[in-house]
């Protein structure tokens, strides 16, 4: 069994943040011996490029993605559009399927891992090959929102039937807010692209996919993936943490040189990931708390709303104040090296699953502050059942935060006479050191490679 090796296409979603967890599973699975076919479009190979540690086995190949009325000349992923037009970029996505129908048949593979393109089941059940929905979204948060026991095709989804789990859900911490509810019922009801509504889209592949692939495991949630296999009646394969490597390069000198200046785990690092956009005054308070913590930071987000740079949007006198303790920057930063330097203590994330998962083995303490969709539910599982991070505390009426609720959470982790930073750091080092344990990727790769095979 050890010695048998598969060839695989992958197929993720137009997006960064899903493009970039399936290029880390190609790698270990390259690790292995098995052999990577992996579909993207044509403008993100440069971006993919250089973390393809196997090219002699993994194969990037370019898809050139059809222009839909309505997206700007050119846009490929949900990194070059806002997020209202996220839908039309699945369309575009859903008309390569002649495309990946030829490539399919010439290249024959055993399986095609996908998650959002709900027509590849019925397309590789025709072509004699296996598909496998290898989910980026946590698995608390399909099993909460997503569960075939809502019954959400029948009855549709409102805001009022979010406040509660679904029926059989596991005991947990996740327990929305109305604002919540409301923003994430209209996200999985909306139209998302080709006239399919973004819960169809899910329910079809889970329900259509000879089995289901989550990037976890078992320790961690565990009972979320056995529900979730309950529900849609498929195997559950645990990928295992599947911890990106540490980076071959090396911090730029600029970098270096800024964080050198500050001594170990005193600066706050606080970055949203690439899509996240902030309003004027959310931002603004954003910034204020975190000069009022009084400690060293380092902001890197996207100008917020309305404003072309993001320092037009800083508060009045806010440069002047915090001129050599407190740096902004609006462009792309090397999150993953940055989390790893000494001298950073904390990191302020949206809680995107890549940010955490990269977080979770690095030093820093976690202050969460999820914006939209599966970011809400990782927060609660975060703060909650692992007990590794602080939530910002938010307004129960409209979900907005305060500087003073940035600098309570901040304060919380970072005061070492703060009991709760005390369990935190405990519970934060505890998870790091279960990550990092000498084979436990080893297990879980093999472990999910022989489920693999139990379905050939």
């Amino acid at each position: 069994m050890a010695d048998k090796t598969f060839h695989i296409a992958m197929y993720p979603w137009f997006a960064l943040g899903h493009i970039t967890p399936y290029v880390h599973l190609a790698n270990k699975l390259a690790e292995n011996g098995h052999k990577i076919s992996f579909f993207l479009p044509a403008k993100t190979l440069r971006m993919v490029e250089a973390f393809n540690l196997h090219p002699d086995l993994v194969t990037f190949i370019p898809i050139i993605v059809p222009h839909v009325e309505g997206l700007p000349l050119g846009a490929e992923t949900t990194n070059d559009v806002p997020f209202p037009l996220h839908p039309l970029i699945m369309t575009a996505m859903d008309c390569t399927e002649p495309d990946i129908e030829a490539y399919l048949r010439e290249l024959k593979p055993h399986f095609v891992f996908f998650d959002f393109t709900c027509w590849l089941p019925t397309l590789t059940l025709k072509l004699g090959i296996k598909s496998v929905v290898y989910c980026i979204i946590s698995s608390g948060t399909i099993g909460y929102l997503l569960s075939p026991a809502r019954k959400i095709i029948e009855r549709g989804l409102t805001s009022f039937d979010l406040l509660e789990p679904p029926k059989g859900f596991p005991s947990s911490s996740i327990k929305l807010r109305m604002y919540e509810a409301q923003g994430l019922a209209a996200v999985t009801t909306m139209d998302y692209g080709s006239g399919i509504s973004f819960a169809e889209r899910h329910l079809k592949s889970f329900s259509d996919c000879d089995a289901i692939g989550f990037k976890t495991c078992k320790e961690i949630e565990g009972t979320y993936c056995e529900y979730i296999g309950n529900q849609f009646e498929k195997p559950m394969l645990y990928a295992g943490p599947v911890v990106p490597e540490p980076p071959t390069m090396v911090l730029e000198e600029r970098w270096e040189r800024l964080l050198s200046n500050f001594e170990a785990k005193t600066l706050i690092f606080c970055a949203f990931g690439s899509e996240c956009v902030l309003k004027k005054d959310q931002f603004q308070e954003l910034v204020l708390g975190l000069e009022l913590t009084g400690l060293p930071f380092l902001v890197a987000l996207k100008a917020p709303m309305g404003a072309q740079t993001i320092e037009s949007a800083l508060p009045e006198g806010f440069q002047e104040r915090v001129n050599g303790t407190g740096f902004i920057y609006g462009g792309w930063v090397p999150q993953q090296l940055i989390l790893r330097h000494p001298s950073v203590g904390c990191f302020v994330t949206h809680c995107g699953s890549g940010s955490l998962a990269e977080a979770m083995v690095n030093d820093c303490q976690l202050v969460l502050v999820p914006h939209v969709g599966d970011q809400i539910i990782n927060a609660r599982l975060m703060a909650g059942d692992l007990r590794i991070g602080v939530e910002v505390e938010k307004s129960e009426k409209d979900g907005l935060f305060t500087k003073d609720d940035v600098n309570k959470a901040v304060k919380a982790l970072m005061d070492c006479d703060s009991e709760l930073g005390k369990e935190v750091r405990a519970n934060h080092a505890k998870w790091k050191e279960f990550l990092l344990a000498p084979g436990l990727e080893n297990y879980y790769i093999n472990d999910f490679v022989m489920k693999l095979n139990n379905l050939v």
